[in-house]
Parts: structure tokens; C-alpha cells; sequence
């Protein structure tokens, strides 16, 4: 467990992707995944508002409507687990002017069947909101009691650093913690965000954390069709760059007794900065590699390997 900065919020070290509840997972598995998750030491839970609207049929809550079905039915669940939500990117609540932030908090709050979030996240960036209005909006719901502590995701190092000078100047709340798209193969954060965030102190939980499943090892030139709703962004990775990335993988994995999955999301809790990678499992089978990642250590030349390949 680590202490999210400026909270009282104590975080497992792998936080656990609710984006496939109601997707990918149905109500039943997704229960099974919580429940795996849960007994396994976790409990660090994300979501948003617009998980899964993109889903034929969906409209957006259905993953904080399962979260909420289950934190009813386990007692005393709720007072045990980390929520975290986002606002700022389901169809007609898609900005973060104060009426929007207000609206879309009661609506995440009905379906999670709860009184507060943990961490609720400006999801992305509204370059026409000022940030000011934003801020207040989420010190209004820190107020009330419905929110403990806000977080940005998908922000630009730049308006990251905007957005904490704001909150310093206006004696605003500030974000504690950044979600950033972070992996293995995806590295602008290194040279935008990460010096913000190591400079503010602010605790990071990268996204797509396995690169939408290439990072698993499941997805080989050559290999057999995966049928996954993210098999082409998975195989968009499918390059020299990503073999190179693959090998290496593989090589130290094997040196641990490991899956690739478990040895990728070592590498990121090993920043600095990071506190927990996100991922998701649409299985239970597919949560023991993820949890594995939290007992893993790598050494320094395996680190380096990895940062360098």
C-alpha cells in the first residue's frame, strides 16, 4: 500500500480498470473480478461516467452501476475500497464548467450507490472552461462531502502545471494525482508530464497500461487472431520497435518465472512517480498476472534494459 500525496488515501499498487464492467466483463464475471481482486489485497477501483457508452447498446454509468451493484451486496465493502471517477467526457455532460461537475458527480454517485468518491478526475482537459471554475466546482463537492480528492487525467504537462498554480493562487483545491496514457511503449510522459509531476509531488496512475494488451504477449507477427475488442490497437504495436520490446520481455520474464503482463507493469510501478499502474481484467484467469506485478522487483539492469529497448 502507498499514500497518495496530500491525502489519507492508501492505495494497493496495482489499481484495478473497471472499464470493462459492462462491456467486455457482463454483471456476473465482473463481480468475480472484484470479488478476485478484492481477496487478493487490492483495493483500488477506477471507472467514469462514460464507461461504456461506445458499447452497442450502452449509454454511459454502466460500469459504476455494476461497481455500485457489487459494493451493495458485499458488506461493509465500501468503507474498504479506493473509488475513483471521472467527469468530462460522456455525451452531454462532455466539459468541466461547474454546472457539468455538480450534475455528473450526483449522477456517478446514484449509480455507485454512495455518498462520496474517493478520487474524482477531470477526465480530459476543457480548454474552455477556466480552469479557476473547474477547481471551484470540485471545492464545492470536496465541501459537501461528496468527493475526498481531486485528479487530472489526459492534461498536458503545461496545463497540469496551469491548473496547480491556479489552485495555489485562488486557494482552490489542487489535484493530487495524474493519470497519464504510460507505458512501455508510449513514453511522452517521460519528457511532458513527469517533471511536473515529480516537481508538485503528485502521484501517478498510468492508463492502458499494457498498451490495450500488447504488452500481454498475446499478439505476435504471425500469430493467430485474438478475439478481443482491442486486438487492432494491440497490433498497431506490431513493429520492429514493438518485437525488440517483446524479446526483452520475454527473456525477463522467463528469468522470474513470469508473464510478460506482470514483468510490463513491474517496469512502471518502479518509476518514481508512479504509485499504480492501471489495468484491467475482463476474466478472472487474466487477474493473476496483473497482481503479480505488485511483488515483482526488477533489478536495475532489468529496468534499464527495459527503459532503453
Amino acid at each position: 500500500m502507498a499514500l497518495i500525496p496530500r491525502t489519507d488515501l492508501d492505495v494497493f499498487g496495482l489499481c484495478l480498470g473497471g472499464n470493462v464492467f459492462g462491456w467486455t466483463a457482463d454483471r456476473a464475471t465482473s463481480f468475480d473480478v472484484l470479488d478476485g481482486y478484492v481477496a487478493a489485497g487490492g483495493n483500488f477501483i477506477d471507472t467514469a461516467d462514460v464507461y461504456m457508452a461506445r458499447h452497442p447498446g450502452n449509454s454511459g454509468g454502466e460500469s459504476e452501476t455494476i461497481i455500485g451493484e457489487w459494493l451493495a451486496a458485499r458488506d461493509g465493502m465500501r468503507d474498504a475500497v479506493v473509488i475513483a471517477s471521472k467527469v468530462g467526457k460522456l455525451a452531454g455532460l462532455d466539459n468541466l464548467r461547474a454546472a457539468t461537475i455538480r450534475k455528473a458527480a450526483d449522477d456517478s454517485l446514484g449509480r455507485l450507490g454512495t455518498d462520496y468518491i474517493d478520487l474524482y478526475y477531470a477526465h480530459f482537459d476543457d480548454s474552455e472552461t477556466p480552469l479557476a471554475e473547474t477547481l471551484g466546482a470540485f471545492g464545492e463537492l470536496i465541501e459537501a462531502g461528496k468527493v475526498r480528492a481531486i485528479a487530472a487525467s489526459n492534461y498536458s504537462g503545461a496545463r497540469l502545471a496551469e491548473a496547480l498554480a491556479t489552485a495555489e493562487r485562488e486557494g482552490l483545491p489542487r489535484y493530487v494525482a495524474l493519470q497519464p496514457h504510460y507505458n512501455l511503449v508510449e513514453r511522452d510522459f517521460e519528457s511532458d508530464q513527469q517533471p511536473v509531476c515529480e516537481r508538485e509531488d503528485l502521484a501517478v496512475f498510468p492508463f492502458y497500461a499494457l498498451a490495450k494488451g500488447f504488452l500481454t504477449g498475446k499478439y505476435r507477427p504471425g500469430g493467430d487472431e485474438i478475439d478481443s475488442p482491442r486486438a487492432e490497437g494491440a497490433k498497431a504495436y506490431l513493429d520492429e520497435r514493438g518485437e525488440r520490446v517483446l524479446e526483452a520481455l520475454d527473456e525477463i520474464a522467463a528469468a522470474h518465472d513470469a508473464e510478460p503482463a506482470t514483468v510490463a507493469l513491474a517496469w512502471l510501478r518502479q518509476e518514481d512517480t508512479v504509485l499504480a499502474p492501471i489495468a484491467s481484467a475482463r476474466t478472472v484467469e487474466q487477474l493473476d498476472p496483473l497482481l503479480a506485478s505488485t511483488s515483482l522487483e526488477l533489478s536495475g539492469e532489468e529496468v534499464a534494459r527495459l527503459t532503453a529497448v
